[in-house]
Parts: C-alpha cells; structure tokens; sequence
C-alpha cells in the first residue's frame, strides 16, 4: 500500500488485526500546539480540558521522543492536529525530524501562515497537506471561521501550495470541510471540485462538543445528510470512478482509527480521538506502550465488536463501522453507546429530537450571538431547520 497517496490512509485487514493482537499503533496523531489563530464555530474545543494552561505542553525533546516511541510501536504515519500546527514556532524542525524517522506525516491546517517559503518547505519535505474549505464563500468562511479575512488567507495558501507543486504530483493535498447548515447546498460542488483537482476531499459531520455544542444552528437534518452522502457516492462511482458505502461520520471513508490509532495532546495526555476525550494517561509519566496496553477504553475501542452497545454492536456494516464514537461519548456520556446520530439506527430517532429540542430551548440564537449581525445570521443560516 502507498500510504504517501492518501490522506488517514486505510490499513489492511490483517495489518489492523496484527496492531490489535500486539498492542501496536499504525497511525498516531499528535498537537504540538492548541493555539489558534481562528475561532471556527463548529471547533471541537471550547477549552482545554486537561491542559488548563500551554506551560504544560511538552518540550521538543519529549515531543520526539513520544514519535520515536510510536514508530517502535509500528507507527507508519504522524498525523498532526492542533490547534493550528503553523503556529507551532518548531513545526519546521519537528517535520525534518520525523521524515528523518522515514514516517510519513500529514498536517490538518487553516492554512494562514503557509507563504510561499513555508509551502515550498512542506512540499520539499513530502507532507500531506489538508486545508481547510468550507465554502467557496467568501463572506460565509469568514463567518463560520469567527475572523473576517479567513477566505481571502485560504485562498492564498492554497495558490501557495499550488505553485510549490502540489497539483503536479505526489497527491498530496487535501481539503477538509466540516458539513453543516450553512454550507450543505456547497458540499457536492466542493468535492467535485476537488476531485477534478486531484485533490483529496476530507468531509465530515460535526462532532457534537466545544464549541459546536453552543452553535446548534449548525446541525443538519439526518435524512438530509443520508441524502447528501449517497449522491456523493453515486457522483464518485459513476464519474471518477471511487466506490465506498456511504456511512458517517466520514464522507467516502472509514474512521476505524481506534484499532490502531491515538491521540497524544500537547500537555501529552493520550486519549483514543478527539471527540473520545477521556484521558488515558500521560506520557510525562508512562511510556506510550503501556499506556496503549493498560487502558480500559483503548481496549475497548480495539475489541469494538464485544463491546459496543444497541444498533451498532450488530449492525451489519460492524466489520467496517463501528458509528462515532466521538459523537456516541459527546452526546450519551458512554464511548460505548450505539451511535445516537447515525441515519441507520433506527432505536435514535426520539433520543435525536429530545436532544435537539433541549439544546434549541438552551442555546436557539447563540449562532447569531457570536459577533454577527441579525442580517448575517439570517443569509447564512436561513434553512434553520437544525435537525428536525
């Protein structure tokens, strides 16, 4: 398999397998830095949990040293999150150190501090660069990315990146796009758009936590986003030629990450994902192995089909989808629960609205709230449906 040619590369069965029976990792994916220079409505933190303060992020040294534990582990690539990795004052050392480690490294960025220098280094360096682009609205990711001139700096980055040669070769490029109310009738156009660029296109629903929790303007209709999904996966099927089930909370891929996937922060909690923010331990204090090996919700994750509850402990799509666990743990307070959000489990529809109609009471204009105008507001969240 050539993981360089994939953005969150899709392992074999038997690698998988082989990571679970020996306690491996196949992919591990890291902050350096939860410093941002945005304030994305739908960001999935609202605070930083654990790290109540950045003077516990762990030095360079203790970073490397977390990665070269992880390759011991059978790590094949680095998948760097943040926060904004670009802001992270080593990003450029830490990326020569672990393509040094010959391991593959990818980088989720909102790309507004990728000049022409640093995109020309991200290329010579053979990282996979996923951008944020939401829209090809100017007005709407500046409203959705909580700072006016966000579409105009990721448009730069990307004719940045272009011109350093990432549309030539390699397939290195992606571009992630969170689905919500506001940008949905864009969502099909986006991928196109990608698609026709040789680009990789990373979609995905909201994670119900931070601050999405407090924006629930954003949500969608779950029929709707059944809908959305399937005619992508009839336009890759039938005109580039991608064939995928369509199941969330990934558009046209699989997030089976926690058979052989982790998430270190940047104070060095280890925890299975980013919505799954239950911290496992620390790697100040254990090593990354034992940590891996002792923790009960890591063990759970990886043995999924014994543990997980409801619909989805006998879907049968199991083999291949497990639901979210994020949005499972966000929305049930158990990482185990059968996915409350997903359009195939057919026990979610009641808990769905009752949810929905406790957060409208709570929080109904807090999308409005946030800094925008009524007029604003209205333009860009008119279909204001939320869920129901």
């Amino acid at each position: 398999m050539n993981f360089n040619n994939c953005v969150v590369p899709e392992f074999p069965k038997e690698m998988i397998e082989n990571a679970i029976i020996d306690n491996n990792l196949l992919t591990m994916e890291i902050e350096f830095t939860r410093a941002c220079n945005l304030n994305c409505v739908y960001c999935y933190m609202d605070n930083n949990l654990f790290c109540e303060s950045r003077e516990c992020d762990l030095t360079r040294e203790e970073f490397q040293n977390v990665i070269m534990q992880a390759k011991d582990l059978g790590v094949k690539t680095i998948v760097v999150l943040g926060g904004e990795p670009m802001l992270y004052p080593y990003i450029s050392d830490m990326i020569k150190f672990i393509r040094k480690q010959d391991l593959y490294i990818e980088i989720f960025s909102n790309g507004i501090n990728v000049t022409e220098f640093n995109a020309r280094f991200l290329f010579e360096h053979d990282v996979t660069f996923v951008l944020k682009m939401n829209t090809f609205i100017e007005k709407l990711q500046d409203l959705i990315s909580g700072k006016e001139g966000t579409y105009a700096q990721i448009q730069e980055a990307f004719k940045n990146l272009e011109n350093a040669g990432y549309l030539k070769e390699k397939n290195l490029l992606g571009i992630s796009s969170v689905i919500c109310n506001q940008n949905i009738d864009e969502i099909v156009k986006l991928w196109q758009w990608a698609r026709e660029r040789k680009i990789t296109p990373y979609f995905e629903i909201i994670t119900p936590q931070g601050s999405a929790r407090a924006n629930n303007g954003l949500y969608i209709n779950y029929k709707e986003m059944k809908d959305l999904f399937y005619i992508i996966s009839n336009i890759d099927r039938g005109t580039y030629g991608y064939t995928w089930e369509p199941q969330p909370p990934l558009v046209g891929m699989k997030c089976l990450r926690h058979q052989y996937s982790c998430l270190v922060t940047s104070c060095g909690n280890v925890q299975p994902c980013v919505g799954v923010n239950i911290k496992a331990g620390n790697v100040k204090e254990k090593s990354l192995r034992e940590i891996i090996k002792n923790s009960e919700v890591i063990q759970n994750l990886r043995n999924y089909r014994q543990t997980i509850k409801g619909h989805c402990g006998h879907c049968v799509n199991s083999d291949n989808c497990y639901g979210c666990r994020g949005t499972a743990y966000q929305l049930t307070g158990d990482y185990l629960a059968s996915d409350p959000l997903c359009w195939k489990n057919a026990e979610r529809e009641n808990y769905i609205k009752s949810y929905v109609g406790r957060m409208q009471a709570k929080n109904r204009n807090k999308f409005a709230a946030k800094n925008y105008s009524n007029e604003e507001y209205l333009v860009k969240a008119k279909r204001g449906n939320y869920f129901l």
